[in-house]
């Protein structure tokens, strides 16, 4: 099985904007991906990144800066002896145990569902799938794997459920992560806060 991290390098995670600025988000995003290709390691597999332009990391790396949906769809099974799996760069609660339940799942499709709609990884075995990952991306897929006539099975896990794109996010981060992506935010001055019960994050200055 092929296995391949698409990865945004040049403006990554707009979204922590309010929290992290630019340089510090690229840090972050970095240290996000490196736990990511360290938990496929571990489940004994060896990544490729597809990053948007050139990155310097410790395993293979195909430049596409077409969008998301057009530079997977290249990489995607082109008969059915192949088989790829696509695990989003920003799973940082990731680990061997978990990508192993997907990648071990049968099915024509496999789907990992993220919170809010989103497809944090898939294993894709027939060439009559497509990804597409605009909007509510999890139902789009599921509608076009019954458009071709696919067995799609679906791994229910909070690890792979959880990407990180919001401020609000990082306090998993910082409860259930294990790598760099925990130890970045705790050095940058992050903590768990609670505020009228509810779990945040605060930043010390």
């Amino acid at each position: 099985m092929r296995v391949v991290v698409p990865f945004s390098a040049a403006r990554p995670k707009t979204r922590l904007g309010p929290v992290l600025d630019d340089s510090e988000r690229r840090a972050f995003a970095f240290a996000m991906l490196s736990d990511v290709l360290s938990a496929l390691r571990g489940a004994g597999h060896e990544p490729t990144v597809l990053a948007t332009e050139p990155v310097d990391c410790d395993t293979a790396v195909r430049v596409d800066d077409r969008p998301l949906t057009r530079a997977v769809n290249d990489v995607l099974p082109d008969d059915e002896d192949d088989a790829v799996a696509i695990v989003m760069a920003d799973l940082a609660l990731a680990t061997p145990d978990a990508l192993d339940r997907l990648f071990a799942a049968d099915g024509d499709l496999v789907l990992a569902p993220g919170r809010g709609g989103g497809t944090n990884a898939l294993v894709v075995r027939d060439p009559e799938f497509a990804v597409d990952y605009h909007g509510a991306s999890i139902r789009d897929h599921r509608a076009i794997a019954a458009e071709a006539g696919l067995e799609v099975v679906e791994v229910d896990s909070m690890r792979l459920a959880t990407d990180v794109d919001e401020p609000a996010d990082l306090v998993e981060v910082l409860l259930h992560g294990r790598g760099e992506s925990r130890t970045w935010l705790r050095e940058a001055g992050f903590e768990v806060a609670t505020t009228d019960g509810r779990v945040t994050v605060e930043r010390s200055e």
